[in-house]
């Protein structure tokens, strides 16, 4: 999906406060610009092939081999790269309503969707749920396929226990995503990592491609990782935050804000479109939204809500009340 996904931040001029992305907006990543300023010069020379410098600082980090971690560019490379890699396993299931490009890459290579796919695809935390699945039904859920790929992109964003790299690396049957694009807030970097047996890892390199990971990226990866610091300061009083901005909204009639482990959720409108809304609070308050009805098993009515600064959120919850009356 090249399009449709959130942060359409591109496609406005007079956006204030982007709720769109799930990504927190409160990072202060100025060290990272002086490093990486100090930096340029890297540009004259081609980058490490397979990032492998990278992969073995993540390795430290988590307790496990470098040849158990893989880094690529973001955790949507990875997703297209695993479905090229097992694409002879030919049927997937995709769980749902999640991330689209899940089914779009099983669709390129063509697999066939079934409830006892070979490859199951979860989200965990899911998007745009943010709901999140205790760690023995993720097991229970391997048991059922031959292959589980559990996107944890999220992980830095909730409280939820999750599977660590440790708890996988000695399996056959479960694959984790990891997105340094959500640790530490750098989407435009497009950095990511899987982790998994070395076996697994042996197969994905087979398809992988030189050079996947630019210079300047491998630069702030390494930079990032050695800091050691998440994008989120204080996570509990962020998710508070969550909690105080989905109470708010469903004091507003004609608004249903659904619970969540993260810092997003999943919202509906019964008197209009979630497109519409979306339009309107672009265009009158410089307010940007994800309009989720692209996401399977979605409707019109769905809009996506990231948490932001009390001030942003307030703001937010003012705009949609104006828009009852509208």
């Amino acid at each position: 999906m090249i399009e449709g996904h959130g942060d359409d931040l591109y496609r406005y001029d007079n956006i204030e406060m982007n709720f769109s992305s799930n990504i927190y907006n409160g990072t202060d990543l100025s060290a990272l610009k002086d490093y990486l300023g100090s930096r340029l010069d890297v540009m004259r020379s081609y980058p490490e092939p397979s990032a492998a410098s990278l992969e073995q600082m993540i390795a430290r980090e988590c307790g496990i081999r470098p040849d158990e971690v893989l880094v690529t560019s973001g955790a949507v490379d990875a997703i297209y790269l695993i479905a090229q890699a097992y694409r002879h396993e030919g049927t997937c299931h995709v769980t749902q309503p999640t991330f689209r490009e899940y089914e779009d890459a099983c669709r390129v290579f063509g697999y066939e969707e079934r409830e006892d796919g070979a490859l199951c695809w979860l989200c965990n935390p899911n998007n745009p749920t943010g709901n999140v699945m205790p760690v023995d039904e993720v097991s229970a859920l391997a048991g059922q396929h031959r292959l589980l790929i559990v996107d944890q992109s999220y992980e830095d964003y909730t409280m939820a226990s999750l599977l660590q790299p440790a708890d996988v690396v000695g399996r056959d049957d479960i694959i984790l995503l990891h997105s340094m694009t959500k640790r530490y807030a750098v989407p435009g970097l497009r950095l990511g990592y899987v982790t998994a047996s070395s076996a697994i890892i042996s197969r994905l390199r087979e398809q992988y491609r030189p050079w996947a990971i630019n210079a300047l990226s491998l630069e702030a990866g390494k930079w990032l990782v050695q800091r050691g610091k998440t994008a989120i300061p204080d996570l509990p009083s962020y998710l508070a935050e969550t909690q105080r901005l989905r109470a708010l909204l469903n004091e507003i009639e004609g608004i249903e804000a659904q619970q969540t482990q993260t810092n997003f959720f999943l919202c509906t409108i019964r008197q209009t479109t979630a497109a519409e809304l979306k339009e309107y609070l672009a265009r009158e308050h410089g307010i940007l939204i994800r309009d989720a009805s692209n996401f399977t098993g979605l409707t019109p009515h769905h809009f996506r809500i990231a948490t932001q600064s009390p001030a942003e959120n307030d703001a937010l919850v003012a705009a949609i009340r104006n828009y009852e009356f509208h």
